[in-house]
Formats: structure tokens, sequence, C-alpha cells
């Protein structure tokens, strides 16, 4: 067995036992449970403490013998999920023993990419978050200072102090509402309304500082994956970079499984293809077999006609799209290589049947 057998199997289980173990939690808290039935989760508890321990093991031989590098985050999480609920079990008596595994709430996030996106978002937007942060606190701090002065008089149990308001301001802020605590005066209705007019706007600010960040994000790590796959097609790899960049931003990645139909006979085709990696089948009378650096469904820009044959993924196949109207852009910003796969379409078209 390879020394990444297991963690590759625990980490497509990692959220399954987690979700195992914290309904398991939450059933003991159960009141007027029966012994055995208690005894049953607490196996089932055990079992699952066993697998953390077992990943634990693997993830630290790994990065002795420096078969694979896990991450700090990975690590430290994987620790906390042995040691935590073992100091509990050693050290706390009761129905709370079983509250310390809890802390398997993390497991699902130790190889998330997302957290790792949302790190890279919240590192890049501090400065506008903290100061939306700085605007939500001034307006909390003004808010509360503003109910005191004013309901402090009719409501000393509830807005007796900056601190009691504060709870209101908060609740106001965020537009919640509970309703434990209500402004009486004519003045303080109208503070209320504005403090719930301004944490509309501070929660929007947050919002789309937060959407903006990951777009962003999301677009340069899209942009540096299509433009390390089209620097890999031979065509391409004579271009400039300003040349370069249009063709990233005209290319579609696609992946295709093996044995996937890509395109049909007979299907109009508004779309040709680059191949980056793995293999194709064009069925024609004599099957032909494209690889990388090929391209295909060229015909259907050119001449509009329908595809002429079948093309199939012989293996798993990364693929580059390329529509009719981004075509037109490639060929007036590349005439060179529009001009080549012009020529190809026609030696196809005079040869083999063209796809």
């Amino acid at each position: 067995m390879s020394a990444l057998s297991f963690s590759k199997i625990s980490a497509s289980l990692n959220a399954l036992l987690a979700a195992i173990g914290l309904l398991t939690v939450a059933a003991l808290t159960t009141p007027d449970m029966s012994g055995q039935t208690r005894l049953i989760l607490e196996v089932l508890l055990a079992g699952v403490w066993a697998a953390y321990v077992l990943q634990l093991i693997e993830t630290l031989f790994m990065q002795r013998t420096r078969e694979a590098r896990g991450s700090a985050l990975e690590t430290t999480v994987d620790v906390l999920a042995v040691l935590v609920p073992m100091v509990a079990f050693l050290f706390v008596r009761g129905r709370d023993q079983s509250l310390f595994c809890a802390v398997w709430l993390l497991k699902p996030l130790r190889g998330s990419t997302f957290f790792r996106l949302l790190g890279r978002v919240l590192s890049k937007e501090a400065r506008n978050l903290i100061g939306v942060t700085s605007i939500f606190c001034i307006v909390l701090f003004g808010a509360a200072l503003a109910a005191y002065i004013i309901e402090r008089d009719a409501q000393p149990d509830k807005f007796g102090s900056i601190p009691l308001a504060m709870w209101w301001a908060v609740v106001t802020l965020s537009t919640t509402g509970y309703g434990d605590e209500i402004p009486q005066s004519f003045a303080g209705r109208i503070l209320a309304g504005l403090v719930m007019m301004s944490g509309i706007g501070i929660f929007a600010l947050w919002a789309g500082i937060l959407a903006t960040g990951f777009y962003e994000e999301v677009r340069r790590q899209d942009f540096v994956r299509n433009w390390q796959l089209v620097a890999g097609v031979p065509l391409f790899q004579k271009l400039g970079s300003g040349a370069l960049i249009e063709i990233v931003r005209a290319l579609r990645p696609r992946v295709v499984p093996a044995g996937g139909i890509i395109c049909r006979k007979g299907d109009a085709g508004d779309q040709m293809y680059f191949i980056v990696e793995g293999r194709v089948s064009v069925a024609t009378p004599s099957p032909v077999e494209l690889g990388t650096g090929s391209f295909f469904g060229e015909m259907a820009l050119i001449s509009g006609e329908p595809r002429s044959a079948t093309v199939s993924a012989a293996t798993e196949v990364s693929l580059l799209s390329l529509y009719s109207s981004d075509f037109q852009m490639l060929s007036s910003s590349s005439p060179e290589i529009a001009d080549i796969i012009r020529r190809t379409a026609l030696e196809r078209r005079g040869g083999t049947p063209k796809t």
C-alpha cells in the first residue's frame, strides 16, 4: 500500500466522518437515553476518532519521509481532532465529555480550496473591509449614545447605560429587530429608522467588497490557468504576449472524459477545438486520431457547414474551444494563425474528411 493510500481515502471521507461524529455528539445530548444506546454511540465516536488517529499518523509519516508536503493548517487540524477528544476523555467526566468532539467541525475545512481563496480575498481587501468596519463601529457607538440620551429616563432598565443601549444598536443596525428593546419616544423611533437604514448601507458595502474581491480573484485564477493551457498549444507558442492575451480571453477550457462525445456528425458547429492534452478519435471511414497540439472542427467556422464526422475522446482530453465570433477576432488580431487554420482546413477537405 502506498504512503498516500489512506490520505486519499480519508480526504474523500473527511466530511462524512465529521458529519457522523457531530450527529453522534448531538444525539448524546438527548436526555433519558438508554445505557445501551449511549454505549453504541460512544463506540461510534471512538471509531471516528480512531480514523482520525490513522490520518494523523500518515500525515506525520509523509512529512517525515518527504513524500508529501502537508500545509501547517492541515497538520494543526489533524492534531486538534485527535488531541482535544483524548484530553477530554482523560480529564473531563460527565455528559459534557463528548462535546469536545465538536472540534471535528474543522475537519472538512482542512483541504478546502475555498477557504484559501477566502483568505486571499480578505488579505487583498483588508483595507476596505477595515474601513467599513470602522464606520460600523462609529455608527454603533453613536447610535448607542443617542439612544442612551433619548431613552434613559423612560426606560432605565434597557437604556440606562451606553453598554445596555449597544445591544439595541447592534440589533437595529443588523435590522434583526428582536423587539426586546424598543424606543418609546418619537425621537427614539426616528433614531431607530436612521440606524436601520445605515445598517443596510454598511452591510451592502461589506457584501459588495467581498463579492468584488471574489470575482477578481476567481477571474485572475482562471486567466492564469487559461494562459498555461494556451501556452502549451504549439500553434500559439510563437505569439507575442499581447496576441496571447487576446487568445486567452477568447478560448474556453473544457475537459472531456475518455469515451465522451465532443461533437456529432450532422450537428451545427459554432466552435472549433485545440487539444492541450490527450487524444481524440475522428470517426471517418478510416478512423483518425489527433493528439496534443492538434485542432479540429475548423470547417464549422470557415464554411458554416454541419459537422462531417463524430469526434470522441480516446483518452481524457483537455481542450480549448474557440467560438465563431471569437474566430473573427482572432483572424484580425493574429492573421498568421487564422491562415494556418484555413490551410489545414483546405488540406483536410481535399484529403481526409473535414470535421
